[in-house]
């Protein structure tokens, strides 16, 4: 069998091992049917979440344009020029989500979405029991991301945020925003928190507004 843990501690990525144990345990708890990754990168939260849909018969779809976010370009902090494509000169890190694929034997589970999240939420009409925001984090996209696709998430399905810091010296504002537009919404009611990570489900009030707003 192949261990998950030690293909996901290999992977590169931005979810350490305690906010990843949490997330495996959410996800846990997600009913069976379709569950949805914003936010790709290389695939660590993939592999976690990939073994727990397998367990729970799930089926996880994993969204992102593999061009990397703001934070990932050039000159910025989180820049890994090891994942630059010489032939576009651009970050590229669908190669290594299919290396990472692979070597968990996850293809059976997982199917890999190549697309900004504006182009998918044009078309998606899929239920979800299970929702894990962690693309672009700037305000625009993370509200845009939270209304193209909470809604499609089922009375008392998992919606999960990550990178969520309520304190600005500690990071960026924006997925904290998510949270608190869910909760006042009331479409969803808190369940947990580890770290920069949010678990919440969802309730039978609609999600307000539209992708964009």
């Amino acid at each position: 069998m192949t261990d998950l843990l030690a293909v996901a501690a290999a992977t590169k990525g931005f979810l350490p091992d305690d906010e990843a144990a949490a997330l495996r345990a959410a996800a846990a708890t997600a009913p069976p049917g379709l569950w949805l990754e914003v936010g790709t990168y290389c695939g660590k939260s993939t592999v976690h979440l990939g073994g727990v849909a397998r367990e729970r018969g799930a089926q996880l779809v994993t969204l992102d344009h593999h061009r990397g976010s703001e934070e990932n370009q050039p000159g910025w902090e989180w820049h890994d020029a090891s994942l630059v494509d010489p032939h576009t000169g651009r970050l590229e890190t669908l190669p290594s989500l299919r290396h990472t694929l692979f070597d968990a034997s996850l293809d059976d589970v997982v199917t890999v979405l190549v697309a900004r999240t504006a182009q998918v939420a044009a078309w998606w009409s899929s239920p979800l029991t299970f929702l894990f925001l962690d693309g672009n984090h700037t305000e625009a996209m993370a509200q845009h991301d939270y209304a193209a696709f909470a809604p499609h998430v089922v009375e008392g399905g998992i919606l999960a945020v990550h990178d969520v810091f309520p304190d600005p010296a500690d990071g960026g504002q924006a997925p904290w925003h998510v949270v608190e537009r869910a909760l006042a919404d009331g479409a969803f009611e808190a369940v947990s928190q580890h770290g920069s990570l949010r678990v919440l489900r969802r309730t039978a009030r609609p999600v307000t507004g539209r992708p964009g707003e």
